[in-house]
């Protein structure tokens, strides 16, 4: 059957024209931030950054997070529970990621928050997140809905890089954020020519058919894309996919490519890398790469030359997007429902 029969019998809710326009989701994204005035609240004293989410409400902030590690002045930290850390008060940054403003645990994080008299910053579609900011006097930066939160990451993304931007906690990015917007517009007429033999994403799921992949990559540049691969080829094709960086791997997970090799012949190894890598680091994947390729079933290194590490780091998430989506297709499910989620969802309303 062709890629194309197999697109339109799979793709019921058609996720195809959401990644097709994610470029233009990014750009909105940009222009909603930019519009909302913070400057009437005060954002002055804060020794630290929670952003409360989960899932794909999450994950923005983990982009952020990780592409800010380095200038960010204050921690950040990424806050995937129903209660705030203890070092959470009054100098506390906490923003609200909830896509759909309904996210039990994200709320529970909210009340906690006006309970510790952190500044609080919402950015959601609606829901409950929506009204109590509203009943609180908060600001609350209004995205569109519509989506599943997976496929939102522009809007959970620059939407959140704006804010230090606006709240002067890092350097201007205007243009470095520009240049991503555009390489991202660029980027989709090329990821979703599945005609083309040439097809990067489409390749790479062909190679992924019917294996366990094992993503690698270091920890400073292309962790949190590692991340979003792995969840991604999880929620989209609906198979199981595993993970981590370097350096910890060569201190504990490496020693496991010994034993069971039958399994480990089902294996494929994506080592995703990029040149502002430590050297170290770099030269570690070397050496550790010739343990594993005795053992797995192939391996393939994937990477950018783009030439900010913003637009690098877009490009392999939305190429891992676009993997994921076809690998769903070869694997003739639908990309969208993730109906294990809503099943445990409806059984935890009950209780």
């Amino acid at each position: 059957m062709l890629l194309s029969d197999q697109i339109r019998e799979c793709d019921k809710s058609n996720m195809f024209d959401i990644l097709e326009n994610f470029g233009k989701q990014c750009e909105e994204a940009v222009q909603i931030a930019d519009k909302y005035d913070l400057s009437k609240y005060d954002f002055t004293g804060i020794d630290n950054i929670i952003l409360n989410g989960l899932g794909g409400s999450a994950i923005g902030g983990d982009f952020v997070r990780s592409f800010l590690q380095y200038e960010l002045p204050v921690p950040m930290f990424i806050n995937r529970n129903y209660h705030l850390p203890a070092f959470a008060s009054d100098k506390t940054l906490s923003i609200i990621s909830s896509y759909s403003g309904n996210t039990e645990e994200t709320n529970s994080a909210f009340e906690e928050s006006l309970n510790k008299n952190c500044k609080i910053i919402c950015i959601t579609s609606g829901g409950k997140v929506e009204q109590v900011a509203k009943d609180n006097g908060l600001p609350c930066i209004k995205i569109p809905g519509g989506l599943q939160p997976r496929c939102a990451l522009g809007y959970s993304f620059f939407v959140v890089l704006k804010i230090m931007l606006k709240l002067k906690l890092v350097e201007d990015k205007s243009k470095e954020i520009a240049d991503t917007v555009n390489h991202i517009k660029n980027l989709s007429k090329e990821l979703s020519d599945f005609n083309n033999k040439d097809n990067r994403p489409v390749h790479i799921a062909r190679e992924l058919k019917d294996k366990l992949p094992i993503i690698y990559s270091s920890v400073d540049v292309l962790d949190i894309v590692n991340l979003r691969w792995r969840g991604q080829i999880a929620e989209n094709a609906k198979q199981l996919v595993f993970g981590n960086f370097y350096p910890e791997m060569n201190h504990n997970e490496l020693v496991g490519w010994h034993c069971n090799k039958k399994l480990m012949k089902q294996m494929y190894v994506l080592m995703l890398e990029d040149k502002e890598d430590n050297k170290r680091i770099q030269t570690r994947m070397e050496i550790t790469g010739s343990v594993y390729k005795e053992f797995a079933d192939d391996h393939m290194h994937i990477s950018s030359d783009a030439p900010s590490r913003l637009e690098r780091i877009f490009e392999l998430a939305y190429l891992g997007d676009w993997v994921s989506y076809y690998l769903a297709i070869l694997n003739k499910v639908d990309p969208t429902p993730v109906k294990v989620i809503e099943h445990l969802k409806q059984k935890l309303s009950k209780i």
